[in-house]
């Protein structure tokens, strides 16, 4: 230890800082996971974005909203009695946090009994967001949910 000098101190130092730089970028690069944009055209949502907070402060005021529950045929969104495809049009994405090729988009007509299916087919296990847009008596409504599907 006799011919150690301050020298060897600093390239020892910046050694060990080299070494944790490379680790940090080679050992742990779950940073980039999930990095997908939500939407590609950002700037133009952000723009229409307040009819999105107006149309959730409208939901949230109803006396009756949609119910959503989830069973082994897929997620069921169950509307009050005074909807109906002559008053309503109702369209959801199912947004996949971590893919968004399993995203879903689509407009579709309530049954009689008020209510239309997600079916399991189109659903892989995971973490999604179902956003609920309706439109009745040309008002619109939105209602987000967080929906873990096993």
């Amino acid at each position: 230890m006799k011919n150690f000098s301050w020298g060897h101190g600093v390239f020892i130092a910046l050694a060990a800082f080299i070494i944790f730089i490379l680790s940090m970028l080679f050992l742990f690069p779950n940073g980039q996971k999930n990095s997908e944009m939500v939407t590609d055209n950002y700037y133009e949502e952000e723009l229409k974005y307040q009819d999105v907070i107006d149309a959730k402060k409208r939901a949230d005021e109803l006396q009756e909203k949609p119910v959503y529950s989830q069973d082994k045929a897929g997620i069921k969104i169950t509307f009050p009695q005074d909807y109906n495809n002559s008053n309503t049009t109702v369209k959801f994405v199912l947004n996949r946090t971590d893919d968004q090729n399993l995203d879903v988009h689509k407009a579709v007509q309530l049954d009689e009994n008020h209510s239309f299916t997600i079916p399991a087919q189109v659903l892989k296990m995971g973490n999604y967001t179902l956003r609920l847009s309706w439109t009745k008596d040309k008002t619109d409504y939105r209602l987000d949910y967080d929906v873990i599907w096993k």
